[in-house]
């Protein structure tokens, strides 16, 4: 299994209940933990510290399964040979879920005059550039498509006027939220028609069937796709989203992306399968639906090892929580079928919720990590 992110722990979990130590199980990954995407935002707004949401890839243990920190170099996707740089490694089944990486030098003076909050580095600077603002304009701003994690514009957007209004200097700040879609979440009317009204109440301007093109660090202005300039202050960006080079060296993929079988995850090479963010297979770029992949792969891989008939077709089904500030958490079921329009079912935000997201990640942390008591649940 060639990266260690929701795709990966999710197979190399399954994988070892089933068969313990009667298969060799590699998990390999360039880092040494695992975060979840949304922890990032607890880092950057200073509510928990870097090493609280950082779990250890050292602390696994499971039958059959060896984790590998080391750094691809190659891979030979028609013989199954994964190159390190400490080893070669021959596979009869490679399953690829190495992400997407993130190039913010894409998008000119972004790194110069912006600031960008996907990446574990980008939040902590952030930690320490927020408490140095003070007034002006905010802009939360997509630079490209496809992008991870489609609601978290509109959440960092909330969180920011929600960390402002705690700072009581929100009356000295403008907020813009810069889109690709003409509304937030487009498979739930309901859900985008919420985070509308949410943004006209707090003085959130959205802008939406647009991208930021470029950052002018000189003159404070951003440049939209359509040549419209708009005045910044301070930029929150999503960066370009690109698979990792070892991925593009492969051979592997068409127009950016690994294609898939969208029923099954196979890769047209045979034994080969991939899941999650460097895909091409129609869902969002997204850890729930990498674990949905994941769960269909091992699947398949218990029904060809074990004998059996091909399980059901991968769903394109997730669940994301979006945070909307004040401790309140909404959530969204949303449903990607191959065949027919995505959909999503919207339920409103609330306290409880919250505990609900908190449920999400101590049952993958115990089933991951094998840590039963990895977030304190209310009673």
């Amino acid at each position: 299994m060639l990266g260690a992110g929701f795709g990966g722990l999710e197979l190399t979990a399954l994988l070892s209940k089933e068969f313990g130590t009667e298969i060799d199980i590699l998990l390999i990954d360039q880092s040494d933990s695992f975060f979840f995407g949304y922890s990032k935002l607890d880092v950057m707004f200073s509510h928990k510290l870097p090493e609280a949401v950082r779990f250890a890839y050292s602390n696994i243990e499971k039958p059959g399964v060896r984790f590998l920190q080391e750094t691809i170099t190659s891979i030979d996707p028609e013989n199954r040979r994964v190159t390190t740089t400490k080893d070669t490694y021959d596979a009869d089944i490679m399953v690829i879920g190495l992400g997407a990486d993130y190039d913010p030098a894409a998008t000119p003076g972004l790194v110069e005059g912006g600031n960008e909050f996907y990446s574990f580095e980008g939040v902590l600077k952030l930690r320490d550039v927020l408490p140095m603002f003070s007034k002006g304009h905010v802009v939360v701003g997509v630079t490209s498509t496809p992008f991870k994690c489609p609601p978290a514009p509109s959440e960092m957007s909330l969180l920011i006027d929600d960390y402002l209004t705690r700072r009581s200097i929100r009356n000295a700040c403008d907020i813009t939220l810069v889109m690709p879609f003409g509304v937030p979440i487009p498979p739930s009317p309901e859900m985008s028609n919420t985070l509308l009204t949410a943004f006209a109440e707090r003085g959130i301007k959205y802008i939406g069937n647009s991208l930021v093109s470029a950052l002018d660090q000189n003159r404070h202005m951003i440049t939209l796709n359509n040549g419209e300039e708009i005045p910044y202050d301070l930029f929150l960006g999503i960066p370009h989203h690109r698979v990792p080079k070892v991925v593009a060296d492969s051979g592997m993929t068409e127009n950016g992306w690994i294609p898939v079988d969208r029923r099954t995850l196979k890769t047209r090479y045979p034994g080969v399968y991939a899941v999650g963010d460097v895909t091409s297979v129609g869902t969002p770029k997204a850890g729930i639906f990498a674990e949905g992949a994941a769960r269909t792969v091992a699947r398949t891989i218990i029904a060809e090892l074990k004998g059996g008939d091909q399980p059901e077709d991968f769903d394109g089904a997730g669940i994301c929580h979006v945070e909307f500030g004040e401790n309140l958490v909404s959530r969204i079921e949303i449903v990607f079928p191959p065949d027919g329009s995505p959909y999503g079912i919207f339920t409103p935000a609330s306290e409880a919720l919250g505990n609900e997201k908190k449920e999400f990640e101590a049952h993958r942390l115990e089933r991951w990590f094998n840590m039963e008591s990895a977030v304190n649940l209310p009673k």
